[in-house]
């Protein structure tokens, strides 16, 4: 089968098992795009809030920003668990690329979810949103004065929290693509 040629499919496969694994490798991938899917919205909010000044605007997008979380969580599961089962399908749990993949994607969770959310709490509180609730779901608190909130919306965060999630990413292809050690 030309899949297992290219190295794709581990040539030790029964035929039966090789489509059976080439649906798992397929739904891990559909869930790295749900997942990217989800959490490029939440990315897009972060770089149009450097625009915006009016507190109803940046209220509208840390709620579009919330809401794509449904999506992003539902990828990662989806990816981590045919991950795990292409991992004992495959036989890669002997190789360190895995192990690599793994560690490189809890650091990345840990990392993004340390610095997103810090930028998205501080921008929450400047507009009187309250953290992990859209605004009409509660009162809303004291709002900043313009400049505070400007001075807020305009800093690095988000272009640092894009690098590191791209590098990551791309980290991480290359460990399954390439699958050097």
């Amino acid at each position: 089968m030309i899949l297992g040629q290219i190295g794709f499919v581990p040539s030790f496969f029964p035929e039966g098992n090789v489509l059976m694994y080439t649906w798992i490798v397929f739904l891990h991938l559909t869930g790295v795009f749900v997942f990217l899917l989800g959490h490029g919205a939440s990315a897009n909010v972060a770089f149009k809030l450097r625009g915006e000044r009016n507190p109803d605007r940046i209220r509208a997008l840390l709620d579009l920003s919330l809401t794509s979380f449904g999506g992003m969580y539902v990828g990662l599961l989806l990816l981590l668990i045919t991950g795990i089962i292409a991992g004992f399908m495959g036989n890669h749990w002997i190789h360190g690329w895995i192990w690599a993949s793994i560690v490189l994607l809890i650091a990345l969770f840990v990392l993004m979810y340390l610095l997103g959310t810090s930028y998205y709490n501080k921008v929450r509180h400047a507009v009187g949103v309250p953290i992990y609730k859209r605004s009409d779901q509660q009162p809303l608190g004291e709002t900043k004065s313009e400049p505070e909130i400007t001075a807020l919306v305009n800093t690095s965060q988000p272009l640092i929290v894009m690098v590191v999630g791209v590098v990551g990413l791309l980290l991480l292809l290359w460990l399954m693509m390439f699958k050097p050690f």
